[in-house]
């Protein structure tokens, strides 16, 4: 299969008059080892991953050297509204998902239930039933024979069906294959401001009259106009329905595409990979892979450091590594093979970020943590995409370059334009790009990295750790997981004892509260469910400043927080900059939705509300939010002005006539397929088996 791959590319650069001598001089040149010099690069790359500093994604370790030989995890389609385009769109899905890889789909296209289909008289089913088709497709097609494949669904805020479209998964077990997004378009926020209705309109009569999609309102006829909906009411639905149960996420359409250098010449990006952090064009896909930021951490005299230019050196080879996957993956579909060569977007991205800030004794969610994100995410891509244009020198820039705004200067990366905030200097990239081109689209992303960080055991992401220590049942009998640096401070201190380690896994895994843990390891060692939702919105904003396209991040939010919570959070998160959002609620995806909240959940959060307060943990995430118009929620104040804990009363609010719920049966609880355990983590849009490993939907 090695062999199938090197003449395939032996054929497509000859085709283009690259290739100096015939196939067979090639094959006797490899015979007599005149490229054994490239060795030298193969034991880099091999270096790199066996002392865990970058594994590529998941496909590319499945599929390398193998049949299927497809290396992407991120595929997006398109889909018109016609039958033959929604079946070529089940078939292209089924041949994507046998390769191994997710699809994302914008449906806007489709017209909405009830209309009109003159080509039968009939009457149309709209978007939500046709994604059952593409859910049931996914069923039966295993990625690669490993494991079913996953899909994002995409509606644009303004089309008709859009209610229907955000109860799609309210009943447990619908759509489980997909996750949902609700595509906000720019002019929404005008509506939403003013609080003016906002229109409704039939993607049919738009194409009949040869409108842009998304349309413009400013210019929408008013044959086009379906409906008016309350711009504020349906935000709130959105909302609620994602307290409820998980779904949908939200996607920024204006903040995806402001810093796109492809936007002047083909419009706005519509649609993203499933777990969001790859938003593409149709049949475009993306290579990831990521860095373990644990692996830099050294120790010198008895302190720990951040080895700065060894990480600069590592992001040079990554590059490198999956720049070289475009040219040797096997793609699923020459669309998306041509599509995908014309702007060679790659995907680098770390993972190890809470316990490399463990290992420096730095808190998650602090001034001097979010500054170290700040640079570990700008040297990313600014040495990334300074190693794509040295690429360029050698192999020449992507096929679609001159149709970008690179060569006015323009880069796709946020940070470029706030000078204030440069570690590095960005003026010469710009130059060296104008100069020379560059070889890659895009270079940077934060993917989900569930697989391949639980294979080189360091945190997932961008994530904060889930749970410090927990409870791992094998088939040999149980013991207690506990993280990586976690262990190695509780060891140094003479505190790994099983009686702690019991403690702290029967408090979900956080030290707070937990008396024998020292109160400067418990202001370091926060998780997830430690932290309030804006910091871990505020570390999605600061990433994505230089990240080129998105972030896969879970915000994770306690049982007792409101549904006023997650829309405070879409606000937070639009207005900082991020790319979309996905909330989870602790227990919103089983069907126990209203189980009281816990004092030992609250009191964890409030520990680390009081480590800021007292200027303990440097803090100041609550000071942009209110200069951005939003302020914490009521519990925030009841948790610090009492002396005891409050008990937080849930009110589920009125159902509004578009939003019915059903009676829940609090009888079931969300198992793992495989295993039936229900030790499940949420974060970067996925769910994990933290015993088996088993995941629903595409790891990267």
């Amino acid at each position: 299969y090695h062999l199938e791959r090197i003449k395939y590319l032996y054929d497509e650069l000859n085709s283009q008059g690259k290739m100096k001598v015939s196939w067979s001089e090639f094959l006797n040149m490899l015979k007599n080892g005149e490229f054994e010099k490239y060795y030298e690069n193969y034991e880099k790359y091999f270096e790199l991953m066996a002392s865990k500093k970058f594994m590529p994604n998941s496909p590319t370790l499945f599929n390398a050297g193998a049949r299927l030989g497809q290396l992407s995890a991120c595929f997006v389609i398109d889909i018109d509204d016609d039958m033959e385009s929604i079946m070529k769109a089940a078939r292209d899905a089924a041949l994507i998902f046998k390769s191994g890889g997710g699809v994302g789909i914008n449906y806007s296209k489709l017209r909405p239930e009830g209309d009109v289909v003159a080509s039968t008289g009939g009457i149309a089913s709209g978007p939500v039933s046709f994604m059952k088709i593409i859910d049931t497709v996914t069923d039966v097609v295993k990625q690669g024979g490993k494991r079913r494949g996953a899909n994002m669904g995409i509606l644009e805020i303004w089309h008709p069906d859009i209610y229907k479209f955000i109860r799609a998964k309210e009943q447990e077990g619908a759509l489980e294959n997909f996750n949902i997004s609700v595509m906000i378009t720019p002019d929404f926020w005008k509506y939403y401001e003013e609080g003016k209705d906002y229109p409704l309109l039939n993607p049919r009569i738009l194409r009949k009259l040869g409108l842009d999609f998304p349309p413009n309102l400013n210019e929408i006829p008013k044959e086009a106009i379906f409906g008016y909906t309350n711009p504020k009411k349906i935000l709130e639905d959105i909302a609620y329905l994602a307290w409820k149960t998980g779904d949908p996420g939200v996607l920024f359409m204006d903040n995806i595409n402001r810093r796109n250098v492809m936007f002047k010449y083909r419009g706005y990006i519509r649609a993203t990979n499933p777990c969001g952090e790859q938003p593409l064009y149709p049949y475009e896909s993306c290579n990831l892979g990521s860095i373990n930021l644990y692996a830099f951490v050294k120790e010198k005299n008895g302190e720990r450091y951040f080895d700065w230019e060894e990480y600069k050196e590592t992001i040079k080879w990554a590059y490198r590594f999956l720049d070289n996957v475009i040219d040797v993956n096997k793609y699923p579909l020459p669309e998306i093979e041509k599509a995908s060569k014309d702007v060679r977007r790659i995907g680098l991205g770390f993972m190890g970020l809470a316990d490399a800030l463990f290992a420096l004794k730095i808190p998650y969610n602090s001034e001097e943590g979010f500054e170290f994100m700040r640079k570990v995410s700008e040297w990313l891509t600014y040495y990334s995409m300074l190693e794509s244009v040295e690429r360029a020198k050698e192999r020449g820039t992507f096929l679609l370059y001159d149709k970008t705004t690179y060569k006015d200067g323009e880069l796709p990366v946020e940070g470029y334009y706030h000078k204030e905030l440069w570690t590095l200097d960005w003026n010469y990239l710009v130059e060296q790009i104008k100069k020379y081109g560059i070889r890659n689209l895009e270079v940077t992303s934060v993917a989900p990295t569930g697989s391949i960080s639980m294979l080189v055991d360091v945190s997932s992401g961008i994530e904060p750790q889930y749970a410090l220590v927990y409870e791992k049942k094998v088939t040999a009998g149980e013991f207690y997981y506990v993280d990586i640096e976690f262990e190695r401070q509780l060891k140094e201190r003479g505190l790994y004892k099983e009686e702690i380690l019991e403690k702290i896994a029967k408090n979900g895994g956080s030290v707070q509260g937990i008396e024998e843990i020292p109160e400067d390891m418990r202001k370091v060692f926060v998780t997830a469910l430690d932290i309030p939702w804006w910091d871990h919105i505020r570390a999605q904003a600061v990433v994505q400043l230089w990240i080129t396209t998105s972030i896969s991040k879970t915000i994770n939010m306690p049982n007792w927080v409101e549904p006023e919570d997650v829309l405070k959070a879409y606000l937070l998160a639009y207005r900082m900059g991020c790319k979309g959002i996905t909330i989870y609620r602790e227990g919103s995806k089983s069907k126990q939705v209203y189980y009281a909240p816990t004092e030992a959940s609250k009191r964890r959060i409030k520990e680390v509300l009081k480590f800021i307060k007292e200027g303990k943990i440097n803090n100041k995430t609550l000071n942009i939010m209110i200069t951005l118009e939003i302020h914490p929620p009521k519990w925030y104040y009841e948790l610090l002005e009492e002396n005891i804990i409050p008990k937080i009363k849930l009110e589920v609010p009125k159902l509004t006539e578009s939003i019915k719920i059903k009676e829940i049966n609090n009888s079931d609880i969300e198992k793992c397929p495989i295993c039936n355990s229900i030790n499940l983590k949420h974060e970067s849009g996925c769910v994990t088996c933290i015993d088996c490993g088993w995941s629903k939907c595409i790891i990267a």
